[in-house]
């Protein structure tokens, strides 16, 4: 019995043992020019896109990664123990996958599929059996977005010294501006200007596409606006121009260094009275924080489906409760929700915590923590839940207070700020947010109704994350940003 039971434990080891897979990654010794830390990537798919394009938010396949540093090229091997999500290398079902790898170390980028210089293989088809040996070479370059200039549509890049010396390196702010049709021909106007900031991934490369022509005529009583379409790019996903520890200066950059170079290359109306700021999602609570943070800056602030601007309802969880709460699960146990879509879970919190982990930096949770979170001894942001049962770490929210936008309206609104927001506040939600966002907005409301505030606070019936930003409601938003300036300025 003895003897049997020990044979039957080792055919189960030397199955174990043979079924560990293997994969081998080179790096060209030409590749690099210099040491290089960034994480290397597998990325697995059973369809027919580029696997490294993913992970998809709502349907994310199975990928693996593991952090290195490089000097010239190189090898680097995974092996069955290498983490990912959903689990490790070694937990990867049997089947036929489309596997490439990918090595990221852009600094600029949150997706790093558009992380210029980043290196990557060719495809392979295989049949997964879990004990394969593979090799992969990093033969590939991404090339980076390229930027598509007009005469109506310009990129701005501007060296900045404040985030230079905060990393170290060099860094360049950039954005997208779009001309008015009249700017050429009438050369002595000056314009207003709007300043657009994209959601989450966003990129200002691709942001003004359809206005190479120009921006949109204006209608009837509207003004014409010069456009500055910012996106919010960093390694660490948005930094939502808020100064953060881990993101650096990135509002003082914009507010000391971008937009006074704008108004230094282009006829603008070098006035807060004529500039606007606006956004949506991540972009939407960028352009609200600018908005409360630099209000003698901007004239007015329409914020579209802004991310958590109350912790108290940070996508349905108090993150301020005595009892510290669960991001993964309600206080009855069950899975807590993280997006929507017709009534129907989409997306459970604490996958997407789970696959956020597995990319290492820039997905949305983690670039929450880049930016609210102060750094622990390895330089990382403090994480704000345990990542095993997805418990609020209370240590951690009292620095995140520093960006709860709604406390910090309450707490400055007698000390000056009733009268450097009046008349400019105006934020829109759907009542159905996709990403459960709709309470932090209501909150907010009865925020302002409480101060007597004329904010403007809409919650718009039946409409979600995707849906809101109607026809109507940009006719709209144009139509109050011009009537903003014109109550200040005439049309020359």
């Amino acid at each position: 019995m003895k003897n049997t039971l020990f044979c039957v434990v080792i055919c189960l080891l030397t199955h174990w043992v043979q079924a560990a897979p293997k994969v081998t990654v080179k790096i060209p010794e030409t590749a690099l020019e210099h040491p290089v830390d960034g994480r290397l990537y597998l990325f697995t798919s059973t369809g027919n896109g580029a696997p490294v394009s993913g992970p998809n938010w709502f349907s994310p396949e199975p990928f693996y990664a593991v952090d290195v540093t490089l000097n010239g090229g190189g090898l680097v091997e995974l092996s069955g123990a290498t983490k990912g999500f959903p689990g490790s290398l070694g937990e990867l079902e049997e089947g036929a996958y489309r596997i490439q790898a990918l090595f990221d170390f852009d600094v600029y980028h949150s997706n790093h599929a558009n992380g210029e210089g980043n290196l990557y293989s060719e495809v392979q088809e295989v049949d997964w059996t879990g004990d394969n040996v593979l090799e992969f070479e990093l033969s590939k370059v991404i090339e980076g977005v390229p930027f598509k200039q007009t005469e109506y549509l310009k990129q701005v890049r501007l060296y900045s010294p404040r985030l230079s010396s905060f990393y170290g390196r060099e860094i360049v702010q950039k954005a997208a501006v779009v001309l008015p049709r009249s700017y050429f021909e009438s050369p002595e106007l000056r314009y207003p200007v709007i300043y657009t900031v994209s959601g989450f991934g966003g990129l200002h490369e691709t942001m003004g596409l359809r206005l190479g022509d120009g921006g949109p005529e204006p209608a009837a009583g509207e003004v014409e606006f010069i456009r500055v379409l910012l996106d919010g790019q960093c390694k660490w996903g948005h930094h939502v121009y808020a100064d953060s520890a881990k993101n650096g200066p990135r509002g003082a950059a914009l507010i000391k260094e971008l937009i006074p170079e704008i108004d230094k290359r282009y006829r603008t109306v070098d006035a807060s009275t004529a500039r606007f700021v606006t956004g949506h999602s991540s972009g939407g609570w960028s352009s609200l924080w600018l908005q409360v943070n630099y209000p003698e800056t901007f004239g007015g602030v329409w914020s579209t489906a802004p991310d958590p601007v109350d912790f108290r309802d940070y996508q349905e969880v108090d993150l301020y409760a005595k009892k510290p709460l669960s991001l993964y699960t309600n206080p009855d146990g069950d899975r807590r929700p993280l997006a929507r879509r017709n009534g129907q879970v989409m997306i459970w919190y604490e996958d997407f915590g789970h696959m956020d982990d597995g990319l290492g930096r820039g997905g949305q949770l983690k670039s929450f923590e880049a930016v609210f979170s102060p750094l622990d001894s390895q330089g990382s942001p403090l994480l704000m839940w345990t990542r095993d049962r997805g418990d609020v770490i209370p240590s951690t929210v009292k620095y995140w207070v520093e960006y709860d936008i709604n406390r910090l309206i309450k707490r400055r609104w007698h000390a000056g700020l009733k009268e450097k927001l009046a008349g400019k506040i105006n934020v829109f939600m759907g009542t159905e947010d996709t990403f459960y966002l709709e309470g932090a907005c209501e909150f907010l409301k009865q925020t302002m109704e409480s101060l007597e505030s004329d904010a403007v606070i809409e919650l718009h019936e039946g409409r979600d994350h995707f849906n809101l930003l109607t026809q109507d409601l940009r006719d709209r938003i144009r139509k109050e940003m011009s009537a903003t300036y014109l109550q200040y300025h005439s049309i020359e």
